[in-house]
């Protein structure tokens, strides 16, 4: 295949994403930073053809029925990618994200020991909420194998598309994806229940009917694990509130009031050596959070986690001013990626005049400024191949 290449060096270098466009020449982030592959421009022709080459004739007709088709793509010898095949300007696009195929754990990824905790409960919801890139599935992924590999039991995901492949351990492993293993999520759902499973994840929750299974799972006595598109704990619960109308708005309230453990957010930031490292926000439902999630009372929500004494519960600020206090990233790095700048520079001050200290063994207080961009050469697309008449 023409991008076969690209998927190598995605590989290679660890990278999260390439984007291909017309008009522009192939593009690679790493680490957050995205870079031109080469000079070499993209054409309406190229573009389409590497996007026809990776599905398959169903997904072909389904993407120019839609104009959008998502996807797992798995090279052997290489890796397993998620593809995106849009429309944009009246031209075919692509997005490739690289899921890499080794699971690292919750230690290596320098994640809250707390989640290796959440992840081995019996039964409620469990949520893993942030932006596009910010490592929701990685960190998920992460929870999932420290289950696998600690306790016997059947873990079933639905997702769409597979992102990380997991060996059976301890546990069975079922992994369902979207349009291959199942027609839809709801079909997927409606099954679950009677597949025995100890543990559920939901790839996403995107919807009303979704969130209303995950809850009816949780209801029964199961572990639901599942991610969703919110920048902290407070936007997360907001969403799913506003998923129903306002007369459903108590009903809801109370029964996540009752199954939800806990809200992990996180966001990556550049530290010193100019890698992405997670700070994570994490809610733990308390007799205190439960009161104020059924009152509807999710504005105090910060206010609570902040004043919490609940091991492993700590905000956006405080897992922010852990990093900083390590050295792992700057002052206005915290500063900017803070929902209160203020609370977290009263935070920083109050240390710095207090001589507080935050012990982390693992800290080597790198000073390193970011290492330059990386340039690629000599990768190219074989365009010379001869035409396809189904182009």
């Amino acid at each position: 295949m023409i991008i076969t290449p690209l998927l190598q060096l995605a590989a290679d270098k660890k990278a999260s994403d390439l984007f291909l466009s017309v008009g522009a020449p192939i593009n690679i982030k790493i680490d957050g930073v995205v870079m031109p592959v080469n000079a070499q421009i993209l054409d309406e022709a190229t573009v389409k053809r590497i996007a026809y080459e990776m599905m398959t004739e169903a997904q072909i007709t389904e993407f120019e029925l839609h104009m959008e088709m998502n996807f797992s793509f798995r090279v052997p010898g290489i890796g397993n990618f998620r593809v995106n095949v849009m429309r944009q300007r009246s031209s075919v696009a692509v997005v490739i994200r690289y899921v890499r195929g080794d699971v690292l754990n919750v230690e290596a990824l320098n994640l809250p020991l707390v989640l290796k905790d959440l992840v081995m409960e019996k039964r409620g919801l469990v949520l893993m909420v942030g932006a596009t890139g910010s490592g929701k599935s990685t960190t998920l992924a992460a929870m999932i194998q420290h289950r696998n590999e600690t306790q016997s039991g059947h873990i079933l995901t639905i997702e769409d598309p597979l992102e990380y492949m997991f060996r059976h351990n301890k546990s069975i492993v079922n992994q369902r994806e979207v349009g291959t293993d199942t027609a839809d999520y709801g079909s997927a759902l409606v099954s679950a229940m009677r597949e025995a499973p100890d543990v559920l994840m939901i790839g996403e929750i995107r919807d009303r009917e979704t969130l209303k299974h995950a809850l009816i799972f949780a209801q029964t006595g199961h572990l639901c694990l599942s991610t969703l598109h919110a920048n902290n704990s407070y936007h997360a619960l907001n969403r799913m509130v506003n998923f129903f109308p306002y007369d459903a708005r108590n009903s809801i309230l109370s029964d996540l009031s009752l199954c939800l453990r806990a809200v992990i957010s996180q966001r990556l930031i550049r530290n010193t050596q100019g890698k992405l490292v997670p700070a994570v926000e994490v809610l733990l439902n308390s007799a205190l959070i439960a009161e104020l999630i059924k009152s509807d009372q999710i504005d105090q929500i910060r206010d609570a986690i902040e004043q919490s004494v609940s091991p492993g519960s700590q905000t956006f600020e405080q897992a922010l001013y852990k990093l900083f206090k390590a050295g792992h990233i700057s002052k206005e790095d915290a500063l900017r990626n803070a929902d209160s700048a203020s609370n977290l520079s009263s935070l920083i001050d109050y240390s710095q005049t207090s001589k507080m200290k935050v012990f982390d063994p693992n800290s080597t207080n790198p000073q390193m400024p970011p290492p330059p961009g990386t340039k690629f050469d000599g990768i190219k697309l074989n365009i010379e191949l001869p035409d396809q008449k189904s182009e």
